[in-house]
């Protein structure tokens, strides 16, 4: 493992770096998925082929799952899963050049091994698992005091509490405030580090299977917004938080408070 941990964050650093050229020369080629803000450019496509390309040298029975190129299915979670998002967050990318993150969620039979997130910019690189902690680059992190929903800020999907999706609305009013990055790595990282009480938002399993193996450690719990497991197919309305926070959230977006 500790190998595998190893090249994982060297091919990552690697991939970060080349981002930060591309940017520089400003040779981004953008284009649209299914809709004018799904924002892809040339270099999801490149960087998710250089890590593809890298964790199948190294792992040759390793299956693939990933937001580009036409890895974003697959029939089941058995085996050693690597889940790729070469860029996310890719409209920070594009219009700020800051604010995105590369990520990689290890899992072993659809159960948590390993996440990275690597804040390319930040250089802030958060990894971990539930057989060795979590790190921020190469420093142990302890788990986090998280305060209660009204004493800390909520991480949501701007779409999500513009429409009040799950009372939404409500639940930033309780909180001390809420924060919209437009990076679930960004709010992930955020919420493992207690910068954050709670992250909602619709994500892909790229979006939040890096920070689930590393939030899963701290044993913060995450699911769909019916409080069901992940299904790690498509879209899916997402909430993480630490427990108590958590079933607090719940019950306000189910309407279940007693």
């Amino acid at each position: 493992m500790q190998i595998l941990i190893n090249e994982m964050k060297r091919w990552m650093v690697e991939a970060g770096e080349n981002l930060k050229k591309a940017l520089a020369k400003e040779s981004l080629e953008v284009d649209t998925k299914s809709s004018r803000t799904d924002l892809v450019t040339n270099l999801d496509k490149q960087t998710q082929d250089f890590l593809i390309e890298r964790i199948v040298s190294f792992d040759s029975t390793a299956n693939i799952l990933a937001e580009e190129n036409g890895k974003h299915a697959l029939s089941s979670m058995e085996g050693r899963v690597y889940v790729i998002d070469p860029i996310d967050g890719t409209m920070n990318f594009v219009l700020e050049g800051e604010n995105f993150c590369i990520m990689v969620g290890i899992y072993e039979d659809g159960e948590p091994v390993l996440g990275f997130i690597y804040n390319v910019i930040k250089e802030e690189f958060l990894w971990g698992g539930p057989s060795i902690g979590v790190y921020l680059n190469e420093d142990r992190v302890n788990q986090p005091t998280i305060p209660s929903l009204s004493a800390g800020l909520v991480g949501i999907n701007c779409k999500m509490y513009r429409e009040n999706v799950g009372n939404s609305q409500e639940i930033g009013r309780r909180s001390m405030g809420v924060r919209m990055s437009g990076c679930a790595g960004v709010e992930l990282v955020h919420l493992a580090l207690g910068r954050r009480v709670a992250y909602i938002s619709n994500l892909s399993p790229w979006d939040y299977a890096a920070g689930g193996a590393i939030l899963q450690t701290f044993g913060m719990k995450l699911s769909n917004f019916n409080g069901e497991p992940l299904k790690f197919d498509g879209q899916e309305q997402f909430l993480a938080a630490s427990a108590p926070i958590y079933d607090e959230i719940l019950a306000i977006a189910l309407n279940t408070e007693k």
